[in-house]
């Protein structure tokens, strides 16, 4: 094998290596910041970036996750509204994007018009899920640097991956949630309930007896709810006093 062959080989092994780095964490059920970490370590070790940062959405911002400086010359980004800069241009395009300052403002480029000499300073990727622009990652180089169409596209296809774990993470953070409203439903119907019998309130009073003690005890309306069945079962237990 001539040594061309073989390096190229040896390339394609390292770049198998990062996606199958991320994809286990993401298989494994890590955390976001595991997940993000493993990210930027991987895109660092990729492009030689000197600036690396993740981003996810929340609401009407991108909100900065895990980063790294090669350098260490950088304060901490702040969060970047979806109506502005590489946020505004990635939401609307949702591929790899460069940024070119112009008389005009900076201007947001496609691959296909990214410079090959000298080469790009910044340039990010989006985080898909279901075609929606769930976060970003964007690499700063202090010189110049040329992309090629090969490390483009893993860098697309990590933006795929984490891109799904984020939409796997916000559907399981809507389900708990969901899950928490139901059961928190349910113990305060049975509370109200015992409340009706006992007190002989009406549905509408027990409630705001309920709703009462929540905001004097400073504390949700479920715990007060679950110490209202936890007594009347106490007393269920006890039997009648004689």
């Amino acid at each position: 094998m001539k040594n061309g062959q073989s390096e190229n080989t040896l390339s394609h092994i390292a770049e198998t290596d990062l996606l199958h780095n991320i994809g286990s964490h993401i298989a494994q059920g890590d955390t976001l910041d595991e997940s993000f970490a493993a990210t930027v370590d991987a895109t660092v070790a990729l492009v030689q970036c000197d600036e690396c940062f993740t981003y996810i959405r929340q609401g009407g911002q991108l909100v900065p996750w895990v980063w790294k400086y090669v350098e260490q010359q950088s304060d901490r980004r702040s969060t970047v509204a979806m109506n502005e800069g590489f946020a505004a241009a990635l939401a609307l395009q949702r591929v790899p994007l460069a940024a070119h300052n112009t008389a005009g403002g900076t201007s947001f480029k496609v691959f296909e018009e990214w410079s090959r000499s000298p080469g790009e300073m910044f340039t990010c990727i989006p985080f898909l899920s279901r075609s929606q622009l769930v976060g970003a990652i964007t690499m700063q180089h202090w010189k110049p640097r040329p992309y090629s169409h090969r490390e483009v596209r893993l860098l697309s296809t990590i933006g795929y991956l984490v891109g799904a774990d984020i939409g796997i993470s916000q559907m399981e953070k809507a389900n708990a949630e969901l899950q928490l409203e139901l059961e928190t439903r349910k113990l305060v119907e049975r509370g109200k309930g015992i409340l009706q019998r006992e007190l002989g309130l009406s549905e509408q009073e027990a409630y705001l007896a309920l709703e009462r003690q929540s905001q004097h005890k400073q504390r949700p309306m479920k715990e007060i709810a679950q110490a209202i069945i936890l007594s009347a079962e106490v007393r269920r237990s006890v039997g009648p006093m004689e």
